[in-house]
């Protein structure tokens, strides 16, 4: 990588159409990103649509990556040692994913889609952190799941998957 291009700056653009202007080493944190900047000629200014990513997901993407690269995560332990995010990585990183599901769930299509790989393993440790030692209704409250099954059906199913809880 030149002088030149590690200066660059590259806009991208939300699905609303907002620009957002950053430097070329946090947009090529983004493995979607970096592909489409090298089929962009040299000399043009780069601008990289996001039709999948919403205004307000795009900033926290590109602020866990700005940050990502002043401070890289650890390594996110599989499987998860403790339910609370800051035993698996550093406070920054737990207090960033401390965020309403629907945002967190926003941040993880944007990670998939964006193939933005430290970020997808830190939303879906996350996700799994929430999930981690509860019961299934436990589980259904908290991402709030209607149980579709009636008590006969879950009586057949727990019974035919005994052998799960056992273990």
């Amino acid at each position: 990588m030149d002088v030149e291009e590690s200066n660059a700056t590259v806009n991208l653009i939300s699905k609303e159409g907002d620009q957002f202007p950053v430097p070329s080493g946090v947009a090529n944190m983004s493995e979607l990103v970096k592909s489409m900047m090298d089929d962009e000629e040299e000399d043009e200014t780069k601008e990289i649509p996001l039709p999948n990513v919403k205004a307000q997901v795009l900033r926290k993407v590109i602020e866990f990556c700005e940050h990502y690269l002043e401070e890289p995560m650890t390594e996110i332990e599989k499987p998860l040692k403790s339910q609370n995010m800051a035993d698996v990585v550093q406070q920054w990183y737990a207090t960033f994913v401390d965020l309403e599901q629907v945002l967190l769930f926003e941040l993880i299509l944007a990670a998939n889609y964006m193939d933005i790989k430290p970020l997808l393993d830190l939303t879906c440790a996350t996700v799994a952190s929430m999930i981690k030692g509860k019961t299934p209704e436990e589980i259904r409250a908290t991402f709030n799941i209607t149980n579709d099954f009636s008590p006969e059906e879950e009586a057949q199913v727990r019974e035919e998957n005994k052998w799960c809880e056992e273990a």
